[in-house]
């Protein structure tokens, strides 16, 4: 079992550091900020942009994974300076005429265990020593492994069993600011 120090000390290590959106880095679940794209960037915690710049100056890559809309995430990427290419969501599919023919089911986030396996892709095509998953949701938390760490995040929605079996669980991203400070 590895101790609440040897965490922190991992993170503080890590190559690349995974986030969920929803209810994560933006406040909402993705579809309800759907109907106020324009606005996504007020969805968007200061201190999220914060940490992200901070673990950006240190090299660590950042990612965003997201069982969400990826027209919705690289919005969100673009406000955070995260690349298009390190964003891995579910894409819309339509039809020529325009309407809506559902999504792709062949994204590794449209099934039950994606986000692990995008963290396993990850790992394999960057040869990550170290792998930080920051979510608020059981399936962030089901990712780890091949995760190194997860970090529960309570900051906007308390999911008590992600409260409950989270060996690190936050509700401020100033926790993980302060970390990489010492």
């Amino acid at each position: 079992m590895v101790s609440h120090s040897e965490l922190k000390q991992l993170f503080c290590a890590a190559d690349a550091v995974c986030f969920d959106v929803d209810s994560t880095v933006i406040r909402e679940e993705g579809i309800n900020e759907l109907a106020r794209f324009c606005g996504m960037e007020d969805a968007v915690s200061e201190m999220t942009r914060e940490l992200v710049s901070r673990l950006q100056e240190r090299n660590v890559q950042v990612f965003l994974i997201s069982s969400g809309f990826r027209s919705i995430v690289e919005h969100v990427a673009a406000k955070l300076n995260i690349p298009a290419a390190n964003v891995f969501a579910n894409r819309l599919k339509f039809y020529f005429s325009g309407e809506y023919a559902g999504f792709d089911e062949t994204q590794p986030t449209a099934e039950s265990g994606g986000k692990g396996k995008v963290i396993k892709f990850l790992k394999e095509k960057y040869h990550f020593k170290i792998i930080i998953m920051i979510g608020d949701g059981a399936t962030d938390m089901e990712a780890c492994p091949p995760t190194d760490v997860f970090i529960g995040f309570g900051g906007n929605v308390i999911r008590q069993q992600v409260k409950d079996n989270a060996r690190w669980y936050i509700t401020d991203f100033v926790e993980l600011l302060g970390e990489l400070e010492e």
